[in-house]
């Protein structure tokens, strides 16, 4: 493919990608093939010679279509948003023609000094401390995902604690000193983090350990829950040496109560040992609204910090932002220099070598997309990005309320997720029930102390009826949803965060629900 060639070939790609998002909403949000689909309208091999571009192209529709779930559909209310817009997409073109492995400066110093700034423009915009800013000890850094980074950080953590227990010792004494600590190390989360945090404990070669939460503290990770979990490690002979806290855990968006995680850690002489890690990779993003802004004042006393843009900042896969406070623990865990990676840059100390910062050696121009993101949206069209639809997923968290005779609200609504089951049986309007209190607010975000007025001898219908309810709607397929267990209850999480999302999106997907509601439960009711 000759210039010219690329040239139309660019031009109808982007007419391809543009009638795409101009009538994504009226596709089916997820896919419906079968397992294997692909194999069975592809050839066995690859052509012999070589194909005109407006062949390959017509199999983008004909064949690769029918096998995508469509999340930058307005109707896809499921997981949590992976956005992308056009600026975005334009930092990707861009970045695959400049394409480098990139993994020191000399490579290119574009890639890392423009990284460099974005992140910091990034951390003011979040309002994050000053320690996580380059200028200082700290920074930041693009990472592949939230899985990646907290490995990366896991491995900076335990390589701290491991040096910090043997300072002083030197040869054998120093060798099985180590080896001995190791073998004691686990890795902390609540039972709510999300899974990478185990997973990378199993890379790590380290035991993972989860503490418990309670529906009455929003199954938030709380001081007294920290301290009754290291009180009992230390009874068991272990040394915990790094913990996942969350700001937006995946199930029910709860925040943890960082505060009093801090002041646990200080009061029993850890918090320089025991590094602990922020995950707010979906939820961190409401931290550019100036209402959040006192809950990034808590993780100064943190070592890590961690938002995906990749979810809600309009920034498509990959731009994870990871920031550290001190970034020579990255460098001093991390950092291999053979011969062939010398150069008289690194060696000065004067520029940043984000190999040092990351698993991998190479890594991709990311930053462009995030420049781009930012100069396009400005940090008022982030902020009104992020407030509408909190503002929408409060409006559905109020319509499910109106209608407590058919649904229950699990836990309280927080970042536009909403999470419900089938409430029976059913209750007045305006009444709480049994055992339940008004809700109390904590870090911006309010928490209830109780399970959902279905009693433990309904549970197992109400799960039942909501399940199917969840199915239904699902297999029907003009919207997407994904459920979870919450303390043994079967929910439907819905969170309407998509760039082309608006309330009337919103309100249809509620319409679909109550509706698949009374229909499901009215055949429940004929079964009996």
């Amino acid at each position: 493919m000759n210039s010219e060639e690329f040239r139309k070939a660019a031009h109808s790609a982007v007419d391809e990608i543009i009638d795409y998002f101009d009538t994504v909403q009226d596709r089916r949000v997820v896919s419906n093939v079968e397992p294997g689909y692909l194999r069975k309208l592809l050839p066995p091999a690859p052509p012999v010679e070589g194909e005109k571009w407006e062949d390959i192209q017509k199999d983008i529709e004909a064949k690769i279509m029918p096998g995508l779930t469509h999340w930058q559909s307005p109707n896809f209310m499921a997981f949590y948003p992976a956005n992308t817009t056009y600026p975005s997409m334009l930092g990707e073109l861009y970045s695959a023609a400049f394409t480098a492995p990139a993994f020191n400066w000399l490579c290119s110093p574009a890639v890392t000094e423009l990284e460099t700034i974005v992140l910091d423009w990034l951390a003011h915009i979040l309002h994050l401390p000053d320690c996580f800013l380059s200028e200082g000890k700290g920074g930041g850094v693009i990472q592949g995902s939230a899985s990646e980074a907290i490995v990366t950080v896991m491995v900076a953590a335990r390589e701290r604690y491991l040096n910090q227990a043997c300072e002083g010792l030197e040869g054998k004494e120093r060798e099985e000193k180590m080896n001995c600590t190791r073998g004691r190390l686990i890795a902390l989360g609540s039972e709510q983090s999300h899974s990478s945090t185990a997973k990378a404990a199993l890379i790590a070669g380290v035991r993972y350990k989860s503490i418990p939460t309670r529906m009455e503290d929003g199954l938030a990770l709380t001081g007294d829950g920290l301290r009754m979990a290291l009180d009992e490690y230390a009874r068991d002979g272990l040394e915990p040496f790094y913990l996942t806290t969350t700001l937006g855990t995946t199930g029910t968006c709860a925040t943890d109560q960082f505060y009093e995680i801090a002041e646990t850690l200080r009061k029993a002489h850890v918090s320089t040992r025991i590094w602990v890690h922020v995950d707010a990779v979906y939820a961190g993003a409401a931290l550019v609204l100036d209402e959040y802004q006192h809950i990034a004042d808590q993780f100064a006393a943190f070592d890590s910090f961690n938002i995906n843009m990749h979810k809600w900042l309009l920034t498509n896969f990959d731009a994870s932002c990871l920031y550290v406070r001190t970034r020579a623990d990255l460098t001093s865990a991390l950092s291999i220099t053979p011969s062939y990676l010398r150069n008289p840059f690194s060696d000065s100390g004067l520029v940043t070598d984000y190999r040092d910062w990351q698993i991998p050696l190479g890594r991709r121009f990311r930053a462009l997309k995030i420049w781009f993101v930012l100069r396009s949206y400005g940090v008022n069209g982030l902020k009104a990005h992020i407030r509408k639809h909190i503002v929408m997923g409060e409006k559905f968290a109020a319509w499910v309320r109106e209608r407590d005779d058919l649904w229950e609200i699990v836990t309280p609504p927080a970042f536009a997720l909403t999470v419900i089951t089938i409430a029976l049986p059913a209750r007045s309007k305006g009444t709480l029930p049994d055992g339940m209190t008004e809700p109390r607010v904590t870090d911006g975000v309010a928490t209830s102390n109780t399970l959902p007025s279905t009693s433990e001898e309904n549970r197992d219908r109400t799960n039942a009826l909501t399940k199917k309810i969840y199915e239904s709607i699902n297999a029907a397929g003009e919207i997407f949803l994904t459920s979870s267990v919450v303390k043994g209850i079967y929910s439907i999480r819905i969170v309407s965060a998509n760039e082309k999302a608006d309330e009337a999106h919103l309100r249809r997907a509620f319409e679909i629900l109550v509706d698949t509601a009374e229909m499901v439960i009215s055949e429940s009711k004929a079964e009996i």
